[in-house]
């Protein structure tokens, strides 16, 4: 009846794995939106030290993890790894349900897995400032933290839908030094044009790279830090999955399946990449399921081809399941996953079908997180209960099969500054948006052509 599995600090992993050297298909390359050519390394050096450009690229299977990175990482990793017995109690399910907790972290997320890896090789570079975007704020203020370790100055622009809806994480980051706008802001290009576009818009994730990427490209001493999308980043988040590999093992137990939310995809990458080569090597049975919100259906509606990463086309092109990059979705409560596109990484693998997408509203994700959270006692941020939902739903329909299925949940960070969502959800006022399909062939109508 073991409650928590831990690992001690020198069990956290030594190597980040690279799931591009075992995909069925090869990853199609990023394009020069100008050429439509594939992007040269140099082409990202405006924006990207050289060392994270070389990961973006490779195709090796194992990275080693500089010695200062995994000290950082040691103040929270390995995290723990729970067996959620009172909630297999309450749903009276013969299910075995475990959750890894990236909460732990200083930042409440398991978004410091990158932000301090990403901090550490600009610095290495000798870039004084970083800029980037947030949609709930997880990575905003996980880069906040890494860049005060590493005496980096850091702008985040973050979503305005967000920023109005958890004003505590514009504080959390200007504890740790950093500068906190609302986007789409004044301040740039991009943010300028959108505004005068849409003056009441309450953002998105793509405006908000725009001008950051805007920001990083028109200052020297400046580069750009994305915390989802990205394969370097995807790479860096393996240590959860490999954590939770070990953790599986002391209980002498293995995932039936694992289920993650999924925005631009980081977290649940992380969390299932290590597990790819069981089911394609060695023909584990392991389904690995992308929990995501029908406001915002990229997995489960968009269309796999290259687009944009930003809303005002200023990223390379990227393969991916796509909803159109001038996307903006509904102010929904699990801001993180606010996202027209998807890892292109975690699209290929959805392409071929090693991995599956599923889509849930926010009033029955709501439900799912205070089920949780009145067995467990931890309260889930609204992404991480996209990932619940459907493990409920699992545990009882096991209930009903006598089936003795291994779940694991990716919970993917706590929700102390999601209280106003939950505010919202008891009093009704949550709205469950399942975007029109005639807005969605608009979007998707935009696309370039490559």
């Amino acid at each position: 009846m073991q409650t928590k599995i831990l690992l001690d600090e020198e069990e956290l992993p030594k190597r980040w794995y690279n799931v591009a050297a075992d995909l069925l298909t090869p990853l199609d390359p990023p394009l020069n939106p100008q050429t439509g050519e594939p992007l040269a390394p140099t082409d990202l050096e405006m924006i990207f030290p050289r060392e994270l450009i070389k990961q973006e690229m490779s195709t090796e299977r194992w990275i080693e993890i500089p010695d200062e990175v995994r000290e950082i990482l040691k103040l929270w990793r390995p995290t723990p790894l729970f067996r959620a017995h009172r909630l297999e109690e309450h749903l009276k399910t013969p299910a075995k349900i475990y959750y890894k907790y990236e909460g732990v972290s200083p930042a409440g997320s398991h978004k410091p897995n990158t932000a301090v890896a990403q901090a550490y090789y600009n610095r290495e570079a000798g870039i004084e400032r970083i800029a980037t975007e947030t949609g709930a704020g997880q990575w905003g203020s996980a880069l906040s933290m890494a860049t005060s370790f590493f005496d980096i100055e850091c702008r985040v622009y973050m979503v305005r839908a967000s920023f109005d809806q958890k004003p505590y994480r514009k504080s959390i980051m200007q504890v740790w030094g950093a500068e906190c706008v609302a986007s789409p802001s004044d301040l740039t290009n991009a943010g300028r044009a959108i505004l005068k576009e849409h003056p009441d818009t309450g953002g998105s994730l793509g405006i908000a790279i725009s001008e950051a990427v805007e920001d990083a490209a028109t200052h020297d001493n400046t580069n750009y830090a994305l915390g989802s999308v990205l394969n370097h980043v995807l790479l860096h988040q393996t240590v959860e999955g490999q954590e939770l590999k070990k953790q599986m093992a002391i209980v002498d137990d293995y995932p039936d399946v694992i289920y993650g939310c999924v925005g631009g995809g980081s977290n649940f990458p992380g969390m299932v990449f290590p597990f790819v080569p069981d089911k394609l090597k060695d023909k584990k049975e392991i389904r690995m399921v992308a929990c995501e919100p029908a406001a915002c259906p990229t997995l489960t509606k968009g269309l796999y081809a290259y687009d944009f990463g930003d809303t005002a086309r200023l990223t390379p092109l990227l393969k991916m399941y796509t909803l159109g990059h001038d996307f903006i979705p509904p102010s929904i409560h699990a801001g993180g996953l606010r996202y027209h596109g998807d890892a292109p990484l975690l699209c290929n693998l959805v392409h071929d079908g090693v991995i599956e997408g599923q889509s849930f509203h926010q009033n029955e994700v709501f439900e799912a997180a205070v089920t949780f959270a009145r067995t467990e006692g931890i309260l889930p941020a609204p992404e991480s209960s996209h990932a619940i939902k459907p493990a409920i739903d699992d545990a009882v329909e096991c209930k009903k099969t006598g089936e003795e299925k291994t779940i694991v949940i990716s919970l993917s960070g706590h929700g102390h500054f999601d209280l106003s969502s939950y505010d919202a959800y008891f009093s009704g006022n949550l709205v469950d948006y399942e975007y029109p399909a005639k807005l969605v062939k608009q979007s998707l109508a935009k696309i370039p052509k490559f």
